[in-house]
């Protein structure tokens, strides 16, 4: 199977080169040149496997230069006692139609250790097959999770380094304390004064300038991507879409062939995506619940098909999602349109601009398979306080959100089987879910893991035990005009 840009179907690529790549030269994101079929057969299959094997299962459809031994190797890899539960991405259930699939049992606590746990594998296969001799810099702008996953994943993988950088003062106190106190020999943090989006447009710009890539050839390097804007790290989450609808059935809640909804807290829109995917593939998902805060861009372009970044940047309590440019949005488009040149046109409007619009056409076809919502700060922490007191389970900001827009969307289809994506533990954000229980937050994040362990009787996750007491190896900031100079110095 090959790879094309979203840009231009016309330049295809490999799946080990797509994956080596990161991104298109021209910008653009790869895709897949077709979506692989799997009938409900398939999925009782899977229903009689573990993780582990129907991580193999899917993987395998898109990767057709990597044989099934490689593949077992890589998974046993990624999803071994590094993960706090056997299941992997186990599912908790609220209610008879309400599923909670919680993707933080991982190293770092959050959803993106499902697929950077396994892109190392991948990246280090492809380029060896590939033939590269150059050794290669993972580049990666976070909003806070995704920077730990990566770091975790990539830490002393020979052949590699790796460069995080994320928004001065927009993490939480746990996330930061994670990436600035990470160890191996090859691993790099830097914030940037700005945002997310800022991070995000200054790698991006740095993947474009081809004298930059010119200057680290010579010197034996090139960059890619640890970002869900790589084909290694979306692949990945396609997977547990497939394994939380397994396990649905496996309960009994609904009966194969049956539809069943799903809850995403979205950002960066990569997380989503792969749910596109499963359901293109013929996974049997009924709407795609997308959920913001309040930089609700998306619920807009949901509503009215224009998306316009031209807003006001809010700092939430669900800091993760605090994005105003969805990269991963590009893929949907092309995946609807099967337009590279109305992509290109719209990607080129959002960055002079800052907006773009779909046609009614397009607009029909997300409305029939999206439902997008948002909720404030205060509605999150009431959600999470009324869930906890209601039914003994407890969720960290971003999973709250979603399950809030669950409840918009139940006043239209009330009985829907609904699978709400958890992305994090709530410890990950404990001083936002403790003033969400009504006790005092006042103290260092790091200070309040504790405390909410002995308000909840939770025991606190392994990674995060102790985190106050580890080195801080990594406090510089930068200015995002001096990204650039700071990847140099970081390969010099």
């Amino acid at each position: 199977m090959k790879y094309f840009s979203t840009r231009n179907s016309s330049y295809k690529v490999s799946a080990a080169e797509a994956i080596v790549k990161g991104l298109a030269p021209d910008g653009g994101l790869f895709v897949p040149e077709s979506v692989p079929q799997v009938s409900l057969e398939d999925i009782k299959a899977l229903c009689e496997m573990d993780y582990r094997g129907r991580a193999v299962d899917i993987m395998s459809r898109y990767l057709e230069e990597f044989d099934t031994e490689e593949l077992w190797s890589y998974v046993n890899a990624a999803y071994g006692d590094n993960f706090d539960d056997a299941a992997i991405a186990p599912m908790h259930f609220t209610d008879d139609n309400t599923g909670v699939l919680e993707l933080w049992h991982g190293p770092t606590c959050a959803f993106k250790d499902m697929a950077l746990q396994m892109l190392p594998h991948l990246l280090t296969a492809s380029l060896k097959k590939c033939g590269e001799k150059r050794k290669v810099c993972i580049l990666v702008a976070t909003s806070g999770d995704t920077g730990k996953a990566a770091l975790e994943g990539f830490a002393d993988v020979e052949g590699t380094k790796i460069l995080v950088f994320y928004p001065h003062n927009g993490v939480s106190d746990v996330q930061k304390l994670q990436m600035m106190t990470q160890s191996g020999s090859n691993v790099g943090v830097s914030a940037v004064y700005g945002n997310f989006d800022d991070a995000q447009t200054g790698v991006k710009n740095i993947f474009a300038d081809k004298e930059l890539a010119e200057r680290l050839s010579a010197r034996g390097w090139f960059l890619s991507s640890a970002n869900s804007i790589n084909w290694g790290r979306l692949l990945p989450q396609i997977v547990y879409y497939f394994s939380a609808y397994c396990d649905f059935v496996n309960s009994g809640r609904i009966k194969m062939g049956g539809v069943l909804d799903f809850a995403v807290p979205t950002g960066n829109f990569g997380n989503i995506l792969a749910c596109w995917y499963a359901k293109k593939m013929g996974l049997p998902v009924g709407r795609l619940i997308c959920a913001s805060n309040e930089n609700n861009v998306l619920t807009d372009f949901f509503a009215c098909g224009e998306y316009n970044k031209n807003r006001p940047f809010r700092c939430t309590i669900s800091p993760s999602m605090d994005i105003l440019v969805s990269s991963n949005l590009e893929r949907l488009l092309y995946s609807i349109s099967g337009d590279d040149v109305f992509v290109a046109s719209c990607m080129k409007s959002l960055n002079t601009v800052g907006s773009y619009r779909v046609s009614e056409e397009i607009k029909s076809v997300i409305a029939e398979n999206f439902f997008g919502g948002f909720c404030t700060d205060e509605e999150t922490k009431e959600l999470i306080r009324r869930i906890y007191e209601g039914k003994g389970y407890l969720m960290d900001t971003h999973t709250a959100v979603a399950c809030k827009v669950v409840e918009d969307y139940r006043r239209v289809n009330p009985t829907a089987p609904t699978v709400i994506v958890s992305t994090a533990s709530p410890f990950k954000f404990c001083d936002s879910v403790l003033s969400a229980l009504g006790e005092d937050s006042s103290a260092p994040g790091t200070e309040l893991i504790e405390k909410l362990s002995e308000t909840c009787g939770l025991k606190v996750p392994y990674p995060l035990f102790g985190l106050d007491k580890r080195e801080k190896r990594f406090e510089g900031v930068c200015e995002k005009e001096k990204m650039t100079k700071t990847v140099e110095g970081f390969l010099a």
